[in-house]
């Protein structure tokens, strides 16, 4: 309830007009009793005329207080859901990526949407509410007590079996929303990864089978949902029975009572008022209670989130300007999963203004060597340096914005180009961005599109053509005005001439920087000063290409197999 604190004004105010409105609900059936008992009785024509009037403001008042109970009560739940599923994505977005590599994005959805919306339903029709309706129960059952309780005993003797039914009734429901909050999560998680890969779906010709799939969890969410639906269509005609069976109660025992000048007409017509008014809030309380539960689960997942540790540990508190960009690979074991080492007693060095490239067979641990360097993943051993400073030393956050990564598989957001350059950043001025395109020629590319910068690139980009894709994926990168800059296969999938205007790209994004170049193509990497070859996890080799090559290594076979390759082509 730590979200509440901020709002408790507003909570204590909403359970104050609950008392409130729990203390108006038996008024106007007590002032009807005594309107037909006292007033028509007695041919008291004008004082009935008053009374009629006082139950109109009453029931005017009443409304009044019930619209701005609910305002409250439902401001207070939006509120509260408002703050919580901002602290549940910028939890997610301070998650380190083994997170993500155990965490579905569908569960992760759920949680920030479906749950916390389900949280939202304790306050607007969940715990106040639930408060409201017992304390209108008590509050009524007092008057009828105090009124007869004879007939009040009378009336409320088919309560054990009411009592018994919405026993049945909540422990059905709750499962079977408890089937349905998993089967929503099941086909978030579903549907978010097939979209995302729907080409290798369709590539594979696997639609018939991947909708067979789908129908299958689609199927468990359907028959839990008829199962709750179920129970509610068996429970209110129950309690329509058992309201049914108290009314003919009251109205056999007040017949024998009225012949026996025991009790009035008018009590026998309030205590019809005051069972409608008991069972209206008793027919919704079995299900605000499963409101409730549903709520405290939703609850728990979403505190699990929050209190997940796999957020970055140990953030050093380093902020720099500026780095020259030198880099130093000391000793160092890295593991993805305990016991199944990727890097193992790796150490290079990569001097600040140089080129160092990597390369191997996959798997051969390239892309951890970037991973770690940006403490996306935490290495077991060993020590990694930038300037002669601990990694760990630095505050990560600031330290990322001094290092740019362009990946091989380039992710690009629903917006305008501009926007990706920038990444929606609006201090960044237009001419900037323009300058930087310029830089990377281009400048005329993004014009000729229709609208220029302000081109609409569709979800990762699929407007635009994979060489399109990646020299944005530059630009972005070189607006950060990097002391180090990554290539992690920056153009492993673009064809031949693509690759001709990314590769003077590159070398104009290089030049003054502390590049890190992980290449497919060898002869992009023949001007490094340096280049590492990994296999299996450890440093194999290391040199330039001349150097490389003349040892006729793992190096020399692999550029090799490449200029075979390319021979063969043409």
């Amino acid at each position: 309830m730590i979200f509440l604190q901020p709002y408790k004004g507003r909570f204590i105010f909403s359970f104050v007009l609950a008392i409130i409105l729990a203390l108006m609900a038996p008024v106007r059936p007590y002032l009807i009793q005594l309107s037909i008992d006292k007033y028509m009785s007695q041919d008291m024509w004008q004082m009935l005329v008053q009374i009629t009037w006082i139950q109109i403001g009453i029931l005017l008042i009443e409304s009044i207080f019930r619209l701005i109970f609910l305002y409250i009560t439902t401001y207070t739940g939006q509120s509260v859901v408002h703050d919580m599923r901002q602290k549940v994505f910028r939890k997610v977005m301070y998650q380190r990526l083994s997170f993500f590599d155990k965490t579905p994005i569908g569960q992760l959805t759920t949680r920030t949407i479906n749950d916390i919306e389900t949280i939202n339903n304790v306050f607007s029709d969940g715990l106040i509410s639930i408060l409201a309706d017992i304390l209108t129960i008590l509050s009524i059952i007092t008057i009828m007590f105090y009124t007869n309780w004879k007939l009040t005993l009378v009336s409320l003797a088919v309560f054990p079996v009411l009592i018994i039914a919405t026993y049945f009734f909540k422990e059905s429901v709750k499962k079977s929303f408890i089937a349905v909050r998993n089967a929503v999560s099941a086909l978030n998680a579903f549907v978010q990864e097939h979209i995302s890969g729907m080409n290798i779906v369709q590539a594979f010709a696997a639609e018939k089978r991947e909708e067979q799939k789908f129908q299958k969890i689609n199927r468990e969410h359907r028959d839990a949902n008829i199962r709750s639906i179920m129970a509610y269509s068996v429970f209110f005609p129950v309690v329509e029975i058992i309201l049914a069976l108290s009314l003919g109660l009251l109205v056999w025992y007040g017949s024998s009572q009225i012949l026996d000048h025991e009790v009035t007409q008018g009590v026998i017509i309030s205590f019809i008022m005051y069972l409608n008014l008991l069972f209206r809030p008793l027919r919704m309380l079995a299900d605000k209670f499963n409101t409730l539960q549903m709520g405290m689960v939703a609850g728990e997942r979403v505190m699990t989130l929050l209190e997940s540790d796999e957020t970055l540990k140990d953030n050093g508190s380093l902020k720099v300007e500026k780095l020259k960009g030198a880099i130093r690979f000391d000793h160092v074991f890295f593991e993805y999963k305990e016991n199944i080492p990727v890097l193992k007693d790796v150490s290079f060095e990569a001097k600040a203004g140089e080129t160092l490239a990597l390369v191997g067979h996959t798997g051969a641990g390239k892309s951890s060597v970037i991973s770690i360097l940006t403490r996306l993943y935490e290495i077991q051993r060993g020590n990694i340096l930038i300037d002669e400073i601990p990694l760990k030393d630095f505050d990560i956050y600031e330290l990322r914005k001094r290092i740019s990564i362009v990946l091989q598989d380039v992710f690009l957001f629903s917006g305008t180009i501009r926007d990706n350059i920038t990444l929606e950043n609006k201090a960044i001025p237009q001419v900037q961005v323009e300058n930087v395109c310029k830089e990377l020629g281009i400048h005329e590319m993004i014009l000729q599109l229709p609208g220029g910068y302000n081109f609409n690139v569709m979800e990762r980009g699929n407007t635009l053509s994979q060489g399109q894709r990646q020299l944005i994926s530059f630009a972005r990168a070189l607006m950060l005005n990097p002391s180090i800059l990554i290539l992690d296969e920056a153009t492993a999938s673009v064809d031949s001439e693509s690759e001709i205007l990314i590769q003077k790209a590159i070398d104009k994004m290089i030049k003054g920087r502390t590049a890190i170049v992980i290449a497919h193509r060898l002869s992009t990497i023949r001007s490094a000063a340096q280049i590492i070859v990994l296999d299996k996890g450890q440093v194999a080799e290391s040199g330039n290409h001349e150097s490389l090559l003349a040892v006729q290594g793992i190096y020399f076979q692999m550029y090799e197999a490449a200029r075979k390759k390319e021979e063969a082509k043409v």
